[in-house]
């Protein structure tokens, strides 16, 4: 009986560091107060304005793919994305986007690390956008 617990305790663990991997969203709750989600309607009213810079951290073959019109690419997993980033002006207001909203939640939030003074992230990503039948460039 004492292994059969053992085991199951083990296989706990194991699950626990599965869920913990990379590939999972970012905490709101750590975030909440640094970047703001947003769905797809006040993220195009947003966009509208001229003042706000779109941004894809999507790869660059899924940008070339289809993107918001006028988005600035930069790809998250890029091994210069923190370089690439620091070029851009952290006064104006960015609008994060990538496919489905968990690259840019991460981004997101090194934007604000970086002191970037207001990031917008998209909630659902391209996918999102493009279901409620909004542009696309291709």
């Amino acid at each position: 009986m004492k292994t059969v617990l053992l085991l199951l305790l083990g296989a706990l663990s194991l699950f626990t560091n599965l869920v913990r991997a990379d590939d999972k969203p970012a905490p709101v709750a750590a975030n909440s107060k640094d970047y703001r989600n947003v769905g797809v309607d006040e993220f195009d009213k947003l966009r509208v304005e001229k003042v706000n810079v779109v941004l894809d951290v999507r790869t660059a073959k899924e940008f070339a793919a289809g993107h918001i019109e006028s988005a600035v690419n930069i790809d998250w997993n890029g091994p210069d994305f923190e370089k690439q980033a620091g070029t851009l002006d952290k006064s104006k207001t960015y609008l994060v986007h990538c496919a489905g909203g968990v690259r840019s939640a991460k981004a997101s939030d090194k934007l604000t690390s970086l002191k970037f003074k207001s990031v917008v992230n998209l909630e659902g990503g391209l996918k999102a956008w493009e279901k409620a039948g909004k542009p696309v460039v291709k």
